[in-house]
């Protein structure tokens, strides 16, 4: 695992990952992304504007979105400084998505009483989703690995990501990378934990062949 402090402008860059990434972050300043590819984004605190294709969106805290291609990310004044994570995946061509705030907790069950929901979905299987990961108090995670690289930030509440080389403190606004098959686990005690966490992949999402519109289309034997 690794953790980063809060700047604006690139944090690290994975061109010749498999799923070859990049994770940038907005800290009371403009950020711009290019067109080489897919950028999700979430907005920590503050309130930021996204300008894309001549035209500008306000987004507040807890908001997230996915813009395909150029686009750049500028703070608003407001009482709480506006900071966030931008997260690329090279070469995808997917959606102008906007959505949140957050919910408190997830809607899908995950491994340990942990809850997670999937706030931008793949657009086709294979392709990049962000989530939310609530952690209850008083849990200590199955140590596990992923096949694929980890991009996220905690939302709220405390904890340690526990890996077999080190301990990691984690707080509101800790950035972190997590690379492919990585043993690690995440412990609170006391509060909750929540995380924004990025894949660069799935393993689920429709497909030519199955999806709800084809699904949903019957045609009727001939008579």
């Amino acid at each position: 695992m690794e953790c980063f402090e809060w700047c604006t402008g690139l944090l690290t860059d994975l061109p010749n990952d498999c799923f070859a990434s990049a994770m940038r972050a907005w800290d009371e300043a403009d950020c711009s992304v290019g067109d080489e590819g897919t950028h999700f984004g979430f907005v920590f605190s503050g309130t930021v504007d996204v300008h894309h294709n001549g035209r500008t969106w306000t987004l507040e805290k807890g908001m997230y979105f996915s813009v395909s291609g150029s686009a750049t990310i500028c703070p608003v004044k407001s009482d709480q400084p506006s900071r966030g994570i931008i997260l690329t995946r090279y070469q995808c061509k997917g959606f102008f998505q906007i959505g949140g705030p957050v919910e408190e907790k997830g809607r899908l069950r995950y491994i340990d009483g942990c809850t997670d929901s999937l706030l931008l979905s793949p657009l086709l299987l294979g392709d990049p989703c962000l989530n939310l990961l609530h952690i209850p108090p008083q849990t200590e995670q199955t140590q596990h690995t992923h096949p694929s690289l980890r991009f996220g930030i905690i939302l709220s509440g405390r904890g340690t990501c526990v890996t077999p080389s080190q301990n990691f403190p984690l707080q509101a606004g800790t950035i972190f990378h997590i690379p492919a098959n990585d043993l690690h686990s995440f412990h609170t005690n006391s509060e909750a934990l929540r995380v924004i966490a990025w894949h660069p992949d799935s393993d689920c999402g429709p497909t030519h062949e199955d999806h709800p519109m084809i699904n949903k289309t019957i045609v009727p034997e001939p008579s």
